[in-house]
């Protein structure tokens, strides 16, 4: 580890025993220490570029091929959206 690994390791370290028998601290920074984790965890909803044009080109081949619903009425919009 490196110097300053081990100087933010001991400053937590302490900062930990300051509060160790405060319950309603540890709760907080457990939480915040899960979303500190959780924000650098890639999101697995997200798609890449490559993949988003790719997606748009499946789209419009789609397209051309016919393979299209046309809805004209908002009743057509809700009954479609109602089936799904």
């Amino acid at each position: 580890m490196s110097q300053a690994t081990d100087t933010y390791t001991a400053d937590i370290q302490q900062s930990l025993n300051a509060i160790a028998n405060d319950e309603d601290m540890l709760a907080r920074v457990a939480k915040y220490l899960r979303r500190l984790l959780k924000s650098k965890q890639p999101d697995p909803t997200m798609m890449t570029k490559e993949e988003f044009y790719a997606m748009l080109e499946r789209g419009e081949e789609e397209y051309r091929q016919g393979k299209t619903h046309t809805l004209n009425t908002l009743d057509e919009l809700h009954a479609f959206l109602d089936s799904l």
